[in-house]
């Protein structure tokens, strides 16, 4: 899929630090993204920001909810204070980005692939970057990292919160306290999909997980297994991972660093899925934080990423 990038200068003084419209053109449609440069440090290293699954906007925030926390924003704002820029990107199909993707039935996972090393094969042809690194959130961490195997440009990757099962596993965990029933029918259509073939009669209460027009991308998606995949980066890796996460747990990360030993690899105390602080696993007291757009990110997070880069 062949992807050319162009910019509009939009610049806006944010933090001490300059902040420029990005447009990625694909064949599908326009992608926007936002570079976030610190102030007179150029040339700096750059690092692209890739967010997690469903409608996660190029902040952190889910769209169509009151989730606006601002993670991404927070995380792009305290790297430009330490000398280092950031581009991240509603992804195809959501925010800005909506024309991109208007087919649910046409998306496969190797379309945010190929997007994230577009933009990092963009970032690494301007002049002001001296290395050009993907941190992927969630979701964004195999995406990430399958980018990152694909684009030369990339010299350094860094998981945060990301899984180290396939997704397919993942869902069936996150059914373990379903009915047998419910569970059974979850591990059967995931073994046709993980066959590569679509399933025609999905029960109505998963039709919302399972839709005929999702399973291609489902099918496409499946197919990875971050572990695996993570094993094969030939570039210096940070894992990133919060004691206090409930979406990802801390077994997840483990997998990725067993799967590649000589990775950097950090639990965050404290530090939940929207990178925040909160010493609970209270789901009341968690969502507090993912509507809380002023609650800054773990300092810890940021040490860690700025330490990794500039190595």
């Amino acid at each position: 899929m062949r992807i050319t990038a162009t910019i509009l200068l939009l610049l806006s003084a944010i933090f001490n630090a300059a902040a420029e419209e990005y447009i990625l053109s694909t064949p599908t449609g326009k992608i926007h993204g936002r570079l976030l440069m610190p102030e007179g440090n150029t040339p700096c290293p750059v690092v692209l920001i890739v967010a997690g699954s469903g409608p996660t906007n190029m902040d952190g925030n889910t769209l169509g909810t009151d989730h606006k926390n601002n993670s991404l924003l927070h995380l792009a704002e305290e790297l430009a204070k330490e000398g280092i820029a950031t581009l991240r990107y509603d992804k195809r199909g959501i925010g800005k980005s909506a024309e991109a993707q208007a087919d649910e039935e046409s998306l496969r996972f190797e379309h945010y692939i190929d997007d994230a090393a577009a933009w990092a094969d963009t970032l690494a042809r301007d002049a002001r970057f001296t290395k050009v690194a993907i941190a992927g959130h969630s979701e964004g961490s195999l995406i990430g990292m399958l980018a990152s195997a694909k684009s030369p440009a990339v010299k350094a990757f860094i998981s945060i919160a990301g899984c180290g099962s396939p997704a397919h596993t993942i869902l069936e965990e996150q059914m373990s306290q379903q009915p047998e029933q419910v569970r059974d029918e979850v591990a059967k259509i995931n073994k046709e999909l993980c066959a590569g073939r679509t399933v025609d009669n999905v029960p109505a209460y998963l039709a919302s997980l399972y839709r005929k027009s999702v399973q291609p991308y489902l099918i496409s998606w499946f197919r990875y297994n971050p572990a695996q995949e993570i094993a094969k980066l030939k570039t210096p890796v940070l894992i990133l991972q919060g004691d206090k996460d409930i979406q990802v747990g801390v077994k997840e990360a483990q997998k990725l660093f067993m799967a590649r030993p000589f990775s950097s690899f950090y639990i965050i105390e404290n530090m939940n899925h929207v990178l925040k602080h909160c010493d609970s696993e209270n789901v009341i007291i968690q969502l507090e934080t993912y509507k809380n757009p002023e609650l800054p990110i773990k300092k810890e997070l940021v040490e860690h990423i700025v330490r990794f880069i500039k190595q």
